[in-house]
């Protein structure tokens, strides 16, 4: 079936560096968190674990959990229009060899079942991809928030570079000391509940 995860689709984004440094304004700094990032000359560097704000990024949770009960969904219709055809095969198949159909209804029978066939690729392939496309548009917004809100975070930290680590990813090892994660999917959170409430008002 689909492998139309948000879960595998975001690894798309498996080494997005954001050049997040800009030019530094002066005057007052806001209050910052003491973000563990080490300097290398005048670069500041970080990274987050993907996998790991996968889980506790709630917006990303809320709308994997959508569509994956989407998919399962669907998944359950074809089984159920599947299961269907091949009961209306069966039962017709009993009757021809009992001797109950004539030439004409056996016909009937096997031109009902093409039919049902025909609509049950059809609806595959129809509602799959729909489905995808919701993933891949679910999968841009969440891209395109972590984007947007990792650059304010950046800016707001002093980060030059934020890396996404993953397993399987681009990047072998990097030093723990450079791990934001859980300080950045906290801003997340915040940020994106910000956003809602800003929307709700």
């Amino acid at each position: 079936m689909m492998k139309s995860s948000i879960a595998i689709g975001l690894l798309a984004l498996v080494m997005v560096i954001g050049a997040c440094g800009g030019d530094k304004t002066e005057g007052t700094p806001k209050e910052k968190k003491n973000v563990e990032a080490r300097k290398m000359g005048d670069l500041k560097i970080a990274f987050y674990n993907q996998d790991s704000l996968k889980v506790h990024f709630e917006y990303y949770r809320e709308q994997d959990s959508l569509v994956t009960k989407k998919q399962l969904s669907f998944q359950n219709e074809v089984q159920r229009r599947t299961t269907e055809l091949q009961n209306y095969l069966i039962s017709n198949d009993e009757k021809a060899r009992n001797g109950l159909l004539s030439q004409n209804e056996i016909m009937q029978v096997q031109q009902a079942a093409q039919q049902k066939e025909a609509t049950l690729m059809q609806f595959q392939q129809t509602e799959g991809a729909k489905i995808e496309e919701e993933v891949y548009n679910k999968l841009e917004s969440i891209g395109n928030k972590i984007e947007n809100f990792a650059k304010k975070y950046c800016e707001e930290n002093g980060i030059d570079i934020l890396l996404i680590y993953a397993k399987g990813g681009q990047i072998n090892f990097i030093n723990d000391a450079m791990d934001v994660t859980e300080d950045f999917t906290t801003y997340l959170n915040d940020q994106q509940a910000a956003l809602e409430a800003e929307i709700a008002k």
